[in-house]
């Protein structure tokens, strides 16, 4: 036998044989557990490309914004090759960002700038391009003009395949909370003094910075500067808005005097909201295909009452789309006969007729004065050509079964929006209110187009992401 490797270990045959009933546990003694350590450093290699599979929702926005024409962006950037400053971030990074997060009900820049780091999609998005909340906040209201091209492209490349056919259209309105407190609304002698009181806070700050430029930073004495300008400028704006709301409030009857605007959002204008209450908003108009619920116009306004947003909104259609939709379907809010008769050569509208306010009173047989009943129908002496045949079209069945249509399409895409997010505006102003509006407009067409026109984005019909985005 070969000697041992090991000579001091005791031979197998002389170690002591343990009890059978030993590796059986002792009720008494702790519990042997693994507990999370979760100091460990742990290494997982992977790449961007393999956190999201085959149809995903952000690929499929991505090769979306990759087919668009962001020439208008590109534009606008100021760093160019061979030029100084650092490179700008590419606008289809930012374009997928914000179109993606509209899809999936996000409508901070803050928020946003958390899940490019934190979210893989979002992370994906960005392949590995560093982007902050200024940069998102800026890009989401600078490019209006560009936002309204791409819609119109989007429109334009679904009547190409025939899935919008602009036969019918339905119009709504959408009341959304403004970014404005109702105790900023002040009439004009308030507005004149919070102005002064805005001037001299500027004027001080700027001579308390000029007397000891050490006592504050540069970036706190700038980020104090701007403040007390951008308030001066609301304040301003808030004044020049005065004119405009006396008109308004004297051609329905009511005293100038009343007239009142916000100090923070000089553009917004209370108006009565669904449940009932007046608060801060805006009015955002949609205009949807009924057959295929994409949206063709987007339009935002500063009154509450639908009246006069009509023929704008048929107007911006005819030249987005270069043609009109046979029929229009509105609610009664729009059945102001100015603007019946203004696009009566353009569409025929459906609107309900609304009901007479009063009865006439007949000479009876016994000679006493009796009610009767007016047809709401039948045309009136007042009436044009286009009003009158309104009325007596919408007394037809055929007429009641086609306005049925406009609850299905025009209430399903408010809902949508509100569902994604378009209840409470992080922006001011008409103007960048617009933008958001364009972004959700964008985001919904998209989202028809994978079910309409999956060929348009590069993917086929039987992508499994199709389904699941449907809406």
């Amino acid at each position: 036998m070969p000697p041992s490797l090991f000579p001091d270990l005791p031979e197998l045959a002389q170690l002591p044989i343990k009890n059978p009933k030993a590796h059986r546990h002792d009720p008494k003694a702790p519990a042997r557990v693994l507990t999370p350590n979760r100091l460990q450093v742990e290494l997982h290699p992977s790449n961007l490309e393999s956190l999201l599979p085959e149809g995903h929702r952000a690929r499929l926005v991505w090769s979306y914004v990759e087919q668009q024409n962001l020439e208008g962006i590109y534009d606008t950037i100021k760093a160019r090759e061979g030029g100084a400053g650092r490179s700008a971030i590419a606008p289809e990074i930012l374009f997928s960002l914000w179109l993606y997060a509209t899809i999936d009900h996000v409508g901070s820049a803050r928020e946003l700038a958390r899940l490019t780091t934190a979210h893989d999609a979002y992370r994906w998005i960005c392949g590995g391009v560093q982007v902050n909340y200024h940069s998102l906040s800026d890009f989401r209201i600078e490019h209006g003009e560009a936002l309204d091209d791409l819609l119109t492209d989007s429109v334009a490349a679904l009547m190409t395949v025939g899935a919008v056919k602009l036969k019918r259209a339905a119009q709504d309105g959408v009341r959304v909370r403004a970014s404005a407190g109702a105790a900023s609304f002040r009439r004009e002698d308030k507005l004149n003094e919070h102005l002064k009181a805005a001037r001299e806070h500027v004027r001080a700050l700027k001579l308390q910075i000029e007397a000891d430029p050490g006592e504050l930073g540069r970036k706190q004495a700038a980020a104090r500067t701007r403040a007390a300008r951008e308030r001066e400028e609301r304040v301003r704006a808030a004044l020049n808005c005065l004119p405009e709301i006396k008109e308004i409030k004297r051609r329905q009857g009511k005293k100038t005097e009343d007239a009142r605007a916000s100090s923070t959002d000089a553009e917004a204008t209370v108006m009565k909201m669904g449940d009932g209450g007046f608060r801060p908003a805006y009015n955002t108009q949609f205009a949807t295909d009924c057959d295929s619920q994409v949206i063709i116009g987007v339009d935002v306004v500063s009154i509450g009452s639908d009246m006069g947003q009509l023929a704008p909104m048929v107007e911006q259609v005819q030249k987005r789309c270069k043609c009109t939709p046979e029929e229009w379907l509105v609610d009664g809010g729009y059945a102001k006969h100015e603007q019946i008769d203004a696009v009566s050569e353009k569409t025929t509208v459906y609107a309900p007729v609304p009901e007479p306010k009063s009865t006439k009173k007949t000479d009876t047989d016994d000679g006493d004065k009796a009610d009767k009943t007016i047809d709401k129908y039948a045309p009136k002496a007042s009436d044009s050509a286009a009003v009158a045949q309104w009325r007596a079209r919408m007394a037809t069945d055929e007429a009641k079964e086609i306005y049925k249509i406009r609850a299905a399409t025009a209430e399903c895409v408010n809902a949508q929006a509100r569902n994604r997010g378009l209840v409470l505006l992080p922006v001011r102003g008409k103007a960048k209110v617009k933008c958001v509006a364009l972004w959700h407009a964008l985001a919904h067409n998209l989202m028809r187009m994978a079910k309409l026109a999956p060929q348009l984005l590069g993917i086929g019909t039987g992508t499994s992401a199709i389904p699941e985005m449907a809406g």
